[in-house]
């Protein structure tokens, strides 16, 4: 099965990526069978840069994204939602790629699961 998680918010202020990733990493504990990709669009493309300094009373999505890479998910960053933010130059954590509405499409009609945060 692939199942595609979407992730439009950014990495802090709200819980979406947080609970997107938390959901992810449990799919991957619980049915390891499962192929799990995750897009970032609008601010969640802040979630794929490096060297996060994680607010007091926060979780680190850059320790949960590197957690799913490392468990074989893939990841892709929007690139116009990149651009739009200055950041599509900016290296990303290892594993994250710059992608687009080609791949985001071609993903999603692939999965049998589709689920937004």
């Amino acid at each position: 099965m692939k199942i595609l998680i979407i992730i439009n918010d950014a990495p802090y202020g709200t819980e979406k990526a947080y609970n997107a990733l938390r959901l992810a990493m449990t799919i991957q504990k619980e049915s390891p069978e499962v192929e799990i990709r995750i897009f970032l669009l609008a601010d969640a493309v802040f979630c794929a840069l490096p060297n996060q300094k994680t607010p007091t009373g926060y979780y680190n999505i850059e320790r949960m994204l590197r957690t799913v890479i490392r468990k074989g998910a893939d990841i892709g960053a929007c690139v116009g939602c990149s651009e739009a933010r200055g950041i599509d130059t900016l290296e990303f954590i290892e594993g994250v790629h710059l992608s687009n509405m080609k791949e985001f499409t071609k993903w999603t009609v692939e999965s049998e699961k589709v689920i937004t945060f």
